[in-house]
């Protein structure tokens, strides 16, 4: 009897530590918006051959415009005028930030991206 009540415990034990190493993994990490900025400007740096300090600043930009974004116009209809509106506000927001730190060449490729 014994025996069963101390497999038992073990048993609850192991159970009780599988749930809580589940519960620290982040299953939603890919929604948040740095880690959709770091795929972007992986990407952007891979087609675009940036250097470090223009990936760095390209990083803060994309994820202000992921936070911006997901906070104010993920899951609404972007068809009512004012959140178009809001949309072109952040995307010529990003644009801006973006020409400073890219020379002309690297734009206008980085501009043909985005149409894609």
């Amino acid at each position: 009897m014994k025996n069963i009540v101390k497999i038992l415990a073990i048993a609850l034990v192991m159970v009780a530590g599988v749930q809580y190493t589940n519960a620290q993994s982040l299953s939603q990490d890919a929604d948040r918006p740095e880690v959709i900025a770091k795929k972007k400007v992986a990407d952007i740096s891979t087609k675009l051959g940036i250097d470090d300090s223009q990936e760095r600043a390209l990083f803060r930009y994309y994820t202000s415009y992921e936070m911006k974004y997901k906070k104010n116009l993920a899951g609404k209809d972007l068809n009512e005028p004012k959140l178009a509106a809001e949309k072109k506000e952040y995307m010529d927001d990003l644009k801006a930030n973006v020409k400073k730190t890219l020379n002309d060449e690297q734009y206008n490729k980085w501009l043909a991206m985005l149409k894609e």
